[in-house]
């Protein structure tokens, strides 16, 4: 184990899972669906991590109550039809955290994912009791308000000086530094590393296979 970190929490879209074109294909047909003029790819990718209803808004200020509704209803259809079968986890991703596991490490999921949403992909991976805590965007507030990240804390019974939050987003890392946390940032999902380096995240890495060689003190 690393020295600093007992506390590792993973964001899951973009970092966990390669998801990401699946979010900004749902996205745009969604937009189609309710009658918005679909922003393109990097405007979406832009607002991956926050909630849904946070998303939405995002892209689309005009957006009333009512709209923001139906809007949700085809974004969940379109994606719940691409992700019959779901989106595969990254290259090295299933293997490092048995690693971590092994090790001793207490492991959480913190993503903007709904609960339901999350619920199902963790069954589908096998991985329903596989992490200490997982927070959702729905039974929480949205990134990058740092109350998620202070829920896995205090579930985990660990500080924020020994915890690390692994994202590929801007508001996975503003989410840890609001929580006074460390960040690692992952630039294989929906924010390059060039974007990313500007909020300061202790480990900027291409693939996942780093983190692990980082936390056991091998060089990168």
């Amino acid at each position: 184990m690393h020295p600093d970190y007992d506390l590792l929490i993973f964001d899951w879209d973009g970092t966990l899972a390669d998801s990401i074109g699946r979010i900004v294909d749902s996205m745009q047909a969604a937009a189609r669906a309710s009658g918005f003029l679909p922003r393109d790819d990097e405007a979406v990718k832009g607002i991956i991590g926050l909630g849904l209803p946070e998303a939405i808004r995002t892209l689309h200020p005009s957006i009333d109550d009512t709209q923001l509704l139906q809007f949700r209803q085809h974004y969940a259809d379109h994606y719940m039809a691409l992700e019959a079968e779901p989106s595969p986890l990254f290259p090295g991703v299933r293997e490092a955290l048995e690693s971590f596991r092994a090790e001793g490490y207490r492991l959480a999921v913190a993503t903007g994912k709904s609960r339901r949403g999350l619920d199902r992909v963790l069954a589908a991976h096998g991985w329903s009791d596989f992490f200490d805590i997982a927070r959702a965007a729905d039974e929480t507030l949205s990134k990058p308000h740092p109350l998620m990240l202070e829920q896995i804390m205090a579930h985990c019974q660990v500080g924020a000086a020994r915890a690390l939050m692994v994202g590929d987003s801007s508001f996975d890392l503003e989410m840890a530094s609001n929580a006074g946390m460390a960040s690692v940032a992952v630039g294989y999902g929906a924010v390059p590393l060039q974007a990313l380096r500007a909020f300061g995240p202790r480990l900027a890495i291409e693939h996942f296979s780093q983190l692990q060689a980082w936390l056991s003190g091998r060089a990168l």
